[in-house]
């Protein structure tokens, strides 16, 4: 119980410095020993898309979670569907270099970030260690979605056809004849008008309606031969085919919406979007399995356990993240941790104003500290309701400041003092 937030702050911080490496690393062990002992899936917010220190801080952690807490695998937001050649190449499979599969392998441009490369490359490096035992896998949990359009779902249908047909060439080969015509042009999929016009999304054309009934009519045969297919290739191969034919039906369904005039269009595709990302991290979490626990990495609005905001131009959005989703779904076996900044040039964040929560967490000591949030700990709930808001950027949208409601809907928050701009980002606005 504490009387004050201050108070709070100064003896629940727990400060970290990148070096020496045992500080490091014990400033973690700490976090972690802190968590439930049944947490399968960690989550880590980023609190802006940019932030190069938080990339850094990212990739240390699922470092020392690999080398001390049983981690195997991290799940960023990227495409889930790309991510399958990233993974290939971390296991020494496919492709011989990263300039191979940063552009394919990843969505929204997060393969040229020199930060996911440094991830990637240490995986493989890893992976390559004969005396590591079990692998590392990396993951995309991201709908196939980028910021101003939906994929094509030829991509995910074709895989699980390419799984089907390595099993029976004939079943494969007649679903194939069905879906290719009715896929037709990749780019009618991927118009970035249908985003705010309806009228030029393809998602309730006759061979979009005819291709969600064969879709579900693919997944039905995969059902009904499921033994046979676990038999013929194993479960874990099964499985992942399953998805991916999951996958592409929760496509066409967003696809569908995309093509509905309604006032709620645009609330439905975000929310379509985030139960999508939950449903990838419960097949990724389900698929480690004993293998080990699963680092999850997004933007803070994604991982939180309350609905997320957004105001995009008029419109004021709010709706439930793959946060919530998780925290129904898992319960203690989910965690998460947010992030926050408080200065960035690169990214045109300035100083906090006082009173907001950015400023009293900035106020100790150290370059990054970690404070646990206020659930069990009795904080006052009237200097909560007082918190102001900090001033956002108007140079990189994507940062979304703290709020009162950050407190319940983190474990802990990871505080930066400062990031700069991501090395291989997109130049930003001025």
């Amino acid at each position: 119980m504490y009387n004050d937030l201050n108070y709070w702050i100064k003896h629940e911080a727990i400060t970290l410095s990148f070096d020496p490496p045992e500080s490091f690393n014990n400033s973690i062990d700490r976090i972690i020993a802190s968590l439930d002992d049944s947490v399968e899936l960690l989550g880590f917010g980023e609190a802006l898309h940019g932030g190069e220190d938080i990339l850094i801080l990212r990739n240390r952690l699922f470092q020392r979670l690999v080398e001390k807490h049983g981690y195997s695998a991290i799940a960023i937001e990227s495409s889930f569907p790309r991510a399958h050649v990233v993974n290939e190449y971390i296991a020494g499979r496919g492709p011989e270099s990263y300039e191979k599969v940063q552009d394919t392998g990843f969505s929204h441009g997060f393969g040229s970030l020199e930060a996911n490369r440094e991830l990637v490359e240490w995986m493989r490096e890893y992976n390559a260690n004969p005396s590591h035992e079990i692998k590392l896998r990396f993951y995309g949990f991201d709908s196939p979605t980028e910021m101003m359009y939906a994929d094509s779902p030829g991509q995910v249908l074709h895989f699980v056809l390419d799984y089907l047909a390595s099993l029976d060439n004939i079943s494969g080969r007649y679903h194939q004849e069905i879906i290719d015509p009715l896929l037709g042009d990749y780019a009618e999929w991927e118009n970035p008008a249908a985003m705010m016009d309806p009228t030029r999304s393809v998602g309730m054309s006759p061979n979009a309606i005819a291709l969600r009934m064969e879709t579900e009519d693919l997944i039905s045969e995969l059902n009904e031969r499921r033994p046979e297919m676990i038999a013929k290739s194993d479960e874990d191969h099964y499985m992942e085919a399953v998805q991916y034919a999951t996958v592409a039906r929760k496509l066409l369904n967003y696809h569908a919406i995309s093509a509905r005039d309604s006032e709620n269009r645009l609330l439905r595709l975000l929310g379509v979007r985030d139960a999508m990302m939950a449903e990838n991290l419960l097949y990724i979490v389900s698929r480690e399995g004993s293998r080990g626990k699963v680092l999850a990495f997004a933007h803070n609005s994604h991982l939180q356990r309350g609905k997320a905001h957004m105001q995009l131009g008029p419109y004021a959005l709010t709706w439930w993240p793959a946060g919530a989703h998780l925290h129904e779904i898992f319960g203690p076996r989910y965690s998460n941790i947010g992030s926050a900044v408080g200065i960035s040039d690169a990214n045109g964040i300035c100083q906090p104003e006082a009173g907001t929560l950015e400023a009293l967490l900035t106020g100790l000591q150290g370059t990054v500290r970690f404070i646990p949030t206020h659930r069990g700990t009795g904080l006052p709930a009237s200097e909560i309701a007082a918190l102001a808001n900090r001033s956002g950027s108007m140079k990189n949208p994507t940062y979304f400041v703290l709020t009162s409601q950050s407190l319940t809907d983190f474990d802990w928050l990871a505080v930066l003092d400062s990031t700069t701009y991501s090395r291989g980002g997109p130049q930003l606005q001025e």
